[in-house]
């Protein structure tokens, strides 16, 4: 179910508001695309700047857009337990097809915390949960062993894994089990990743260029990594430059200028600088968005 390119949706504003009219435009053009499924208010949907009703308007909003067409991975993380379980029971009741949780940031829990936080998220609703991982910004690494316990329970079925460690998917092979699904969080190692038994990209680009990254992903799951490769050349350049700055703001900033939602970001985050803007352009340019 959860296979190749899902990009991780940015959230319009318009005026400091949710601009919902672009958002669910965005949805269809992702489909039309070739995207793979949607995740909606995750990182780069600037979930920490939302409201709780915002970001469950915005899950609804997309659930309801896609109307059944790709899967819905809502995002659903906290660093409060009981936080990421009202996202988890809201997603669950709109009809999202599972949660993308993130390993609780700032307050570091141990190993042992992070069992008990995801146990209490997997029994607090049917909902399928894939965890999110990603140390660099929540400052706390689940291990592959800690992982291949809660592979245990029957409803996390997976990990967005943004650790940048390509052999963390042969690790997690071994303890989760082939079957748990491997999902890059790093568009730049996204192609490497699947050749190491990974099976598909949540992936911020994609929002740019969703077609290209949904390519990549179904050129490496039919094995063809030479096709893959050539598609990666494209786009590793774009990959580079929305990370420059904030991904999320280089993402909005690149898709301002193909004419699809605004660049505008809340604060603490403003828009890119003069010299990451031109970076942004000649990746437009080399992978083909923009002349």
């Amino acid at each position: 179910m959860f296979k190749g390119s899902f990009p991780a949706l940015v959230t319009p504003f318009k005026n400091g508001e949710l601009d919902l009219d672009t958002l669910k435009k965005l949805v269809e053009w992702h489909i039309g695309e070739g995207s793979n499924g949607l995740v909606p208010v995750g990182t780069t949907g600037e979930s920490p700047t939302l409201t709780h009703e915002e970001h469950e308007t915005v899950v609804e909003e997309v659930v309801r857009a896609v109307a059944g067409r790709v899967p819905v991975i809502a995002g659903a993380g906290s660093n409060n337990t009981l936080e990421s379980i009202r996202f988890m029971q809201h997603a669950h009741k709109v009809g999202a097809d599972a949660a993308l949780v993130v390993t609780p940031y700032y307050n570091k829990p141990t190993q042992a915390g992070l069992i008990a936080h995801f146990t209490a998220l997997h029994d607090c609703c049917d909902l399928p949960i894939i965890i999110y991982n990603i140390p660099g910004r929540s400052v706390v690494d689940m291990t592959p062993e800690t992982m291949g316990q809660l592979a245990r329970l029957p409803r996390i079925v997976g990990v967005k894994d943004a650790t940048g460690d390509l052999a963390r998917v042969s690790q997690q092979r071994i303890t989760c089990g082939p079957d748990f699904a491997q999902i890059s969080g790093e568009d730049a190692t996204a192609h490497g990743f699947n050749a190491q038994g990974g099976q598909g990209v949540i992936s911020v680009t994609a929002n740019v260029a969703p077609k290209l990254v949904a390519q990549v992903q179904e050129a490496t799951l039919a094995g063809d990594y030479a096709r893959a490769l050539e598609l990666q050349d494209r786009l590793m350049p774009l990959h580079l430059a929305i990370f420059k700055e904030p991904g999320l703001v280089g993402a909005k900033y690149a898709m301002s200028r193909l004419g699809l939602c605004s660049e505008e970001v809340r604060s603490p985050l403003v828009g890119l600088t003069d010299p990451t803007r031109a970076l942004v352009d000649d990746a437009l340019r080399h992978a083909g968005l923009m002349n």
